[in-house]
């Protein structure tokens, strides 16, 4: 399946379709992980003060439920 390749390019290649099955097999994980981390890339470097203030509001209320 690899014979053309060599080196770290069938690691890499290898690699990336174990990623495929993990997430075909972890639908629900997956999603969740990528939700979270798309979540935390906005605060930590796209959120203006505004954004956070609200995000903070939402965070308190979830938090006492």
């Amino acid at each position: 399946m690899f014979g053309y390749l060599v080196g770290d390019e069938v690691m890499a290649l290898s690699q990336t379709e174990r990623n495929k099955r993990w997430q075909a097999k972890n639908k629900e994980k997956a999603a969740y992980m990528r939700k979270r981390s798309v979540a935390r890339t906005f605060i930590t470097k796209y959120g203006k003060y505004e954004d956070l203030l609200e995000l903070k509001e939402l965070l308190d209320k979830r938090l006492s439920e």
